[in-house]
């Protein structure tokens, strides 16, 4: 048997309430819960106790999984786990934090409005990160951080195309955007995929200037966003 049919043998003995193969999933899948975790290191809560919040998003994971959907269950897991440790931090003292992120996303907004003043055009990531100081991957989480739910039904200027409709959940805005699962799925793309959504899908930017942003080809920029997208709709499946 393949290491996927164990685990997804183990996941059905979990789903019926067998403790022994609910705790070999959690043991055989610690270097996933952690590696999660640690995204969240220096926010004012103890590396075990990010570790157990992991844990318990990786239990509630095991309850929600439907293999029928066709996804990895790493794949539906990991948003879950990040799901419940963000959920801690959100209602149990993530004021310093929340308060951290909106300061960045402000400093990034001002520097982006000075440049394009400057430049007379919108700054290349590269340029806003030397600006700013922050890493493309931290401009990129910082925005889209704070962004507004609206984002998954606002158009871009290429056909009227939205997040929304690309990921096929057309009608469920509710659940989507409320949904904790989208924000951490963003954030498992890669800083460029990131921003590459961003551009496209908040900022409502066509694809070439989206190139020009990022200093790709718009051709880079299309089967990047074909794979993020891809990537997005098994995420959230």
């Amino acid at each position: 048997m393949s290491k996927i049919d164990q685990t997804t043998q183990l996941i059905r003995e979990a789903k019926r309430g067998d403790r022994e193969a609910s705790e070999r999933l959690v043991k055989e899948n610690s270097g996933l819960i952690w590696s999660v975790a640690r995204r969240f290191f220096g926010r004012g809560v103890e590396a075990d106790d990010l570790y157990q919040l992991g844990c318990l998003g990786f239990l509630k994971a095991i309850e929600g999984y439907d293999e029928s959907y066709g996804t990895r269950f790493s794949t539906y897991a990991v948003p879950k786990i990040g799901g419940e440790i963000r959920r801690f931090l959100r209602d149990d003292g993530s004021i310093k934090v929340s308060r951290s992120i909106k300061e960045r996303a402000n400093a990034i907004r001002h520097a982006r409005e000075r440049l394009n003043q400057q430049l007379g055009r919108e700054p290349l990531l590269s340029e806003l990160a030397e600006e700013t100081g922050f890493t493309p991957e931290d401009i990129a989480t910082a925005e889209t951080a704070t962004e507004t739910p609206d984002s998954l039904q606002r158009e871009n200027s290429e056909g009227g195309f939205t997040l929304e409709s690309a990921l096929g959940v057309d009608g469920m805005e509710d659940d989507v955007v409320e949904s904790i699962a989208l924000r951490e799925a963003i954030s498992m793309l890669s800083e460029k995929e990131q921003m590459l959504i961003l551009l496209r899908f908040y900022r409502g930017m066509t694809q070439d200037k989206t190139a020009k942003v990022l200093g790709v080809s718009q051709v880079q920029v299309s089967r990047m966003e074909k794979k993020a997208i891809e990537f997005l709709r098994k995420a959230i499946a």
